[in-house]
């Protein structure tokens, strides 16, 4: 359900609602901690493979070490682009001015990023290959190997993630009168 605003449009209510009001901050470090974490698996894995010479299927990241499975499952990858998508987009109405537009920077890249994801998963599914290649492929790692494309996906996903939510929680006056959540930290503390 939608309502409107007169000073700032569409309002959404219920579950995105709230998570984009008084749950903003919250959901924001949540979602945030869960995409540092999956990061940082792949820069475990970076360092498994060009600091301790392990070979690309023994780099399997921290958690792919307890859990093998993991690594191998195009279920998790996947699933865990569209849950970066989805949250991607579910948090954006809470960004005004020069946060949205990083988010929405954000947001673009991951798109790209699960459509990748989508094509792997996709041949896994249906036995088809790419390319007609001996494994999956997505489309950018017939240049760019796999370990290394998506440590680079992940990094310039995240990065104006952190931009947008360092931009959103130092607001503008302005941005702030149109800000519905309290993740902007009061005026005299940004300027001290």
């Amino acid at each position: 359900m939608t309502t409107f605003d007169a000073t700032i449009g569409p309002r959404s209510t219920g579950f995105i609602g709230a998570l984009n009001t008084r749950y903003h901050k919250a959901g924001l470090y949540v979602f945030m901690a869960i995409v540092v974490a999956h990061w940082a698996e792949h820069l475990a894995q970076a360092f498994q493979i060009y600091a301790l010479d392990y070979k690309i299927p023994a780099a399997r990241g921290v958690l792919g070490m307890a859990f093998p499975w993991l690594v191998t499952s195009e279920w998790m990858h996947y699933g865990y682009a569209l849950v970066m998508l989805v949250f991607l987009f579910a948090l954006r109405p809470g960004f005004t001015g020069r946060s949205r537009q990083w988010w929405n920077l954000a947001l673009g890249l991951q798109f790209w990023h699960h459509i990748e994801h989508l094509l792997l998963f996709a041949q896994v599914q249906f036995g088809w290959r790419l390319g007609a290649g001996p494994a999956p492929s997505s489309i950018v790692q017939f240049l760019i190997p796999r370990v290394e494309l998506h440590l680079f996906y992940n990094t310039i996903v995240t990065i104006p993630m952190v931009i947008a939510m360092i931009v959103h929680r130092r607001a503008s006056q302005e941005e702030q009168s149109r800000m519905n959540c309290t993740c902007a930290k009061p005026r005299e503390l940004v300027n001290a």
